[in-house]
Order: structure tokens, then C-alpha cells, then sequence
């Protein structure tokens, strides 16, 4: 869902076709980005308000940073390339909103962002009892605030890798160069988005096209022709989406 404010209103954008400024305006109007952002802010508030100090506040902040990439990487792994959310009906909706459109048109900014419905009650879950164990209130707060932030760094270094735009830095290079491996080549691998430490722990990660073979599933997820006879419902998501728009839809191999 877009929301009809701002540049947003009536229109969609596509990564292959936007500059780095256009980037820039479409992520600081899109509705999520700002719930974040504004939740962040009430968080900072309320650390402040409630903190009888900094250290603990800072720690539990301090403690999301690194934790955050393991978190992704687990529920990009298992949750979004999982194969079991498309054989419900009620979970179908859901896994086509937040990860099947997104492999099946990466540059489609709408679905490159996560939904508040999903990523907001994972970000209190995680930070929330972190934060509270260290430091009390001002430390859940701390901790959320962190996790917020977190996540809008990660959605705009996502946005800069299907964005046709060089970096200057090479580590944003190389993080671009293996995301988009992922997304073209083979979506077995190089989960991480901002950070690869886990893939490489793991053993889901490449550095190169050519150390692994390419996948017949890198744009379906799995969900093939054969999977929609049995588990029908992103299928007919997906067909009356592309009837409403008038869009053709992407072929999907058995």
C-alpha cells in the first residue's frame, strides 16, 4: 500500500528509473520511513525523561547495533525465503507484500520497503525486553529508538542497491554488488542486506556469481507454477493485482 500523500499521491516509482535525488525525496515522504522516524523521536523523549543516567540507556542502544543484522539475517533466511507462509491462506497476503513483490520486481520501491504491520511488532519484540533488562524504561526506550533508526539505515542502503548509482565507497559497493547477486543470480545466499558477518557464519555466502550455480527460483522464491496448483491464493493475489493495474505479469518457471 502507498499512501496518496505527498510525491506518493497517484503514482509508483521504480529504482531503474529514479536518480539519487529522486531517492532521496521518495524515502523521506514514504509513510513508513516517517512512522519511524517520529517513533524514534518519542523514544529519544522518553529515554531522556525517564534515564537516572546515560550508561545504561547508551548500552542497551549500544547492544541493538550489532544484534540488529542477526535478526535480519535470521528472518530474511528463514521467514521471507521460508516455504511455508504461501501454504496458508491467511499468511499468503502477507509474504506476497513483503518479500514474493519484491523479488518478482526489485526495482518496485512500494514493495522494497517493509510493512509497519510486520516490521514494527518484530523491532518492539526484539528491543523492548532488551532494553527493559538493562536499563529499565529509559532503556526499553533507548533500545527502540535504536532499532528504529537501525531499520531506516538498512531501508536506504536497500534502496541505493537497486539503485543505478555508483557509490564512492567500496563498502557500500561491495554490499550493493552482493545484494543484487542475491536478487539476479541466486537468492540461496548473501542474506544479510547491511552486513554479511552471518552469511559468512553460516555458510550462505558468496562473493561471486560464479561460486555457486545460478537459480531457476532467484525471482519466484519457489513459488512456482506447480507450488500455485496446490497453494493457489499469491497466485490469484498476484492475477488480480496485474488485471487491476492492466500490467503484464512476469513469467513464473515450473
Amino acid at each position: 500500500m502507498s499512501p496518496a500523500i505527498g510525491p506518493w499521491s497517484g503514482r509508483k516509482y521504480f529504482l531503474d528509473k529514479m536518480t539519487l535525488r529522486d531517492l532521496v525525496i521518495a524515502y523521506f515522504t514514504y509513510y513508513a520511513i516517517l512512522v519511524y522516524l517520529l517513533l524514534a523521536a518519542g523514544a529519544i523523549a522518553l529515554t531522556l525523561y525517564w534515564a537516572e543516567g546515560w550508561i545504561g540507556p547508551a548500552l542497551a542502544a549500544g547492544i541493538v547495533l550489532p544484534l540488529y543484522p542477526a535478526v535480519w539475517y535470521g528472518l530474511h533466511r528463514w521467514v521471507l525465503h521460508g516455504q511455508w507462509l504461501y501454504r496458508m491462506p491467511w499468511t499468503a497476503k502477507v509474504w506476497k507484500r513483503i518479500h514474493y513483490d519484491h523479488h518478482q520486481d526489485p526495482h518496485d520501491l512500494s514493495v522494497l520497503f517493509g510493512a509497519l504491520y510486520t516490521t514494527l511488532p518484530t523491532i518492539l519484540i526484539v528491543t523492548v525486553p532488551l532494553g527493559w533488562v538493562i536499563a529499565g524504561s529509559a532503556g526499553a526506550a533507548a533500545a527502540t529508538a535504536a532499532g528504529l533508526l537501525t531499520t531506516c539505515f538498512y531501508e536506504f542502503c536497500h534502496c541505493i542497491q537497486h539503485l543505478p548509482f555508483k557509490p564512492k565507497w567500496n563498502w557500500l559497493k561491495q554490499m550493493k554488488r552482493l545484494h543484487l547477486a542475491h536478487h539476479f543470480h541466486s537468492e540461496k545466499g548473501n542474506f544479510g542486506i547491511t552486513n554479511f558477518l552471518w552469511d559468512r557464519l553460516l555458510n550462505t555466502y558468496y562473493g561471486h556469481p560464479r561460486d555457486v550455480p545460478r537459480s531457476e527460483t532467484v525471482f519466484n522464491l519457489g513459488y512456482t507454477a506447480e507450488k500455485a496448483e496446490h497453494y493457489p491464493w499469491v497466485e490469484a493475489l498476484s492475477d488480480a493485482a496485474h488485471q487491476q493495474t492492466g500490467a503484464l505479469r512476469p513469467a513464473r518457471s515450473r
